[in-house]
């Protein structure tokens, strides 16, 4: 029961990530796109969902079964990104989606897996700072600005961010071993970057 409440958590906060992504590609202007976008990790954070690239940061601060729940939350996110895109895709705007869906991952899948592995890296630590924010800020304020920074920064960087790009490559409907791969690179970039705020601050307290 545990485990599928996790899963069921996961697949919530891949949704929320996936409507993110569908008002980013909504949008012309990419400023815009990027600040709206951060609709999904204000509902995550707000409703307490599981998002595989929040929760990584915290790993070193848990026991083995928060590290065992990591993939059941990752496989969560990509179930609900999937879900999202497939019932948009259903809808009138769906055809709009997806056209900018594959110019987006057209871009992604042409990098190199190093380009792409730094770049989620890089993102993660924007999210940890985002989520750290939101948890330890004592300002209100303080706590919803920390999610903005965070998010719109990494969107309007470049920067890679696993369970979005599970919801652009299901919107543009180009999975393949080749995606997959890369998508475990970003993946990986992201457990990175997760974690190395967390650790550096730890080194640095001692």
């Amino acid at each position: 029961m545990k485990w599928i409440k996790t899963f069921v958590s996961g697949v919530l906060a891949g949704i929320s990530i996936a409507l993110g992504g569908t008002v980013f590609l909504s949008l012309e202007n990419k400023v815009l796109g990027a600040l709206f976008f951060t609709v999904g990790l204000f509902a995550v954070c707000t409703f307490g969902f599981s998002l595989f690239t929040g929760k990584v940061c915290y790993v070193f601060d848990n026991g083995a079964s928060y590290a065992a729940a990591l993939p059941v939350i990752w496989l969560g996110n990509l179930a609900g990104t999937w879900l999202t895109a497939a019932a948009e895709s259903l809808t009138r705007v769906g055809p709009a989606l997806m056209e900018r869906a594959q110019a987006v991952s057209a871009a992604k899948l042409a990098d190199s897996p190093l380009s792409l592995f730094f770049l989620a890296v890089l993102c993660d630590m924007l999210i940890y700072i985002a989520v750290e924010g939101y948890k330890n800020n004592p300002h209100p304020v303080g706590k919803y600005l920390a999610i903005f920074f965070g998010v719109t920064v990494f969107i309007l960087c470049g920067f890679e961010h696993c369970v979005a790009d599970m919801y652009y490559f299901s919107m543009a409907g180009v999975w393949s071993g080749r995606t997959l791969l890369l998508l475990l690179v970003m993946t990986l970039g992201n457990s990175v970057g997760g974690v190395l705020i967390p650790l550096l601050r730890k080194a640095c307290a001692k």
